[in-house]
């Protein structure tokens, strides 16, 4: 049987993972309410 306890002691996440968790918490990423906003900036400005 499985001893999940010794197997979590033994957990090592891939470096991909970390690679990944790394660049998306290093960028500032635009959500849908910041490319709204800038979108009706645009309008007000050329129209």
């Amino acid at each position: 049987m499985i001893n999940f306890e010794e197997e979590l002691k033994n957990f090592k996440p891939s470096l991909e993972v970390e690679e990944a968790e790394q660049a998306i918490y290093s960028h500032e990423l635009a959500d849908m309410t910041d490319i709204l906003q800038e979108m009706v900036q645009e309008l007000k400005q050329n129209g």
